[in-house]
């Protein structure tokens, strides 16, 4: 069994910063990837960010996050953190983080998170 717990959602101003976490749990062998999803009333879901295993050197952000938006691994072993500033009312969304996880039996699958609701309002 693995567990994505997500936290750091919240109401914020426009111009204002969250920062979201991630940490997986459970029967975990390696994971490759992590990232960020988000899903606004009436839209699909879309990428945010995702961060690979090799940390830094692979990173992949939407377009309209660039600049604004960063996604790091954190200190403790399978989390994620997504650093947001310069929120625009266009960021409200229920934020999800994924992972690619392969356990230890060797069954490798994607796990997703409950998702932590982002409103970015005056």
């Amino acid at each position: 069994q693995v567990q994505l717990v997500e936290s750091g959602g919240g109401l914020v101003q426009p111009g204002g910063s969250l920062r979201l976490s991630c940490a997986a749990s459970g029967s975990i062998f390696s994971i490759n990837t992590m990232g960020w999803y988000r899903q606004a009333p009436g839209k699909e879901r879309e990428l945010v960010a995702a961060i690979t295993s090799g940390g830094t050197t692979n990173l992949n952000y939407a377009d309209s996050v660039k600049g604004r938006f960063t996604i790091s691994r954190g200190d403790a072993k399978n989390t994620v953190n997504l650093q947001m500033n310069s929120l625009k009312p266009e960021d409200t969304a229920v934020y999800y983080c994924n992972a690619d996880v392969t356990r230890y039996t060797g069954f490798r699958r994607l796990y997703w998170g409950q998702g932590t609701q982002v409103t970015v309002s005056s």
